[in-house]
């Protein structure tokens, strides 16, 4: 049976997408921010268990991606019971709005952390598995601010720019080993990210994606056949970009 990897699983498109990959049929393995004592969050915990509810293996871990040392043996733990992925969607990341010339510059390596570091370490993580297997599908959500410019959302939109970069690099240095890896580039979706401290905005959150639709575009992406790929997946709000 195909497994799926999901980080930033606990709520948002991730947990959209734990719900839908779990619908079709996919063993899953669930990644979110721990709670306290480093344990899964009771969120995720409720996740898993909805998603059991539809006959797949779920595992979860809670792992903080901000913390650059730590993944590594979290992961290898993580992996090491047994599911090995097919599928995995760097979904998890962060915002922050100000302007670059006044960002702090712990903001700035935070941000980066968790937004293009993280995404490479995971990546690291389970190609071991992909390439023993001979194939494997990695899938990094990006935003159409790694393609234009806001003020204020320079940060992001660099670091979501870096994300589609290291994915292309990827993609072809895997390509042989029939890995392959493509982008989900998303216009504004309605998360609990807008609710950050680190972002500040007044939009409409009723014209943004809702992230069931964006849980089943990554599904498409993740059901095509091992001979194609969709190299990259732009999905826009009919109100436009913002």
């Amino acid at each position: 049976m195909a497994a799926a990897l999901i980080t930033g699983a606990s709520r948002g498109i991730g947990a959209a997408a734990a719900q839908a990959f779990a619908k079709a049929g996919y063993d899953l393995l669930l990644l979110a921010r721990p709670a306290a004592g480093g344990q899964s969050s009771p969120e995720l915990n409720a996740l898993a268990e909805s998603c059991r509810a539809q006959g797949v293996r779920v595992e979860t871990a809670g792992i903080d991606l901000s913390d650059a040392e730590g993944i590594a043996p979290a992961m290898a733990e993580l992996l090491g019971r047994g599911l090995v992925p097919s599928v995995v969607i760097n979904n998890a990341g962060a915002a922050y709005t100000g302007l670059l010339a006044e960002m702090p510059l712990s903001q700035w390596q935070w941000l980066l952390q968790l937004n293009v570091t993280a995404a490479f370490q995971i990546c690291q993580a389970v190609l071991p598995a992909m390439r023993a297997a001979g194939q494997g599908l990695i899938i990094n959500v990006s935003s159409h601010a790694a393609h234009n410019t806001f003020p204020e959302w320079g940060a992001y939109g660099m670091g979501k720019a870096a994300l589609v970069s290291f994915s292309r690099h990827l993609a072809a240095e895997e390509r042989s080993r029939g890995i392959r890896v493509c982008t989900l580039t998303l216009g504004a979706v309605n998360t609990p990210l807008w609710d950050s401290a680190t972002v500040h905005s007044d939009f409409d959150r009723r014209a943004m994606l809702d992230p069931g639709r964006v849980a089943e575009a990554l599904l498409v992406l993740a059901q095509q056949p091992a001979t194609q790929v969709v190299e990259d997946l732009t999905l826009m709000p009919a109100a436009g970009a913002f």
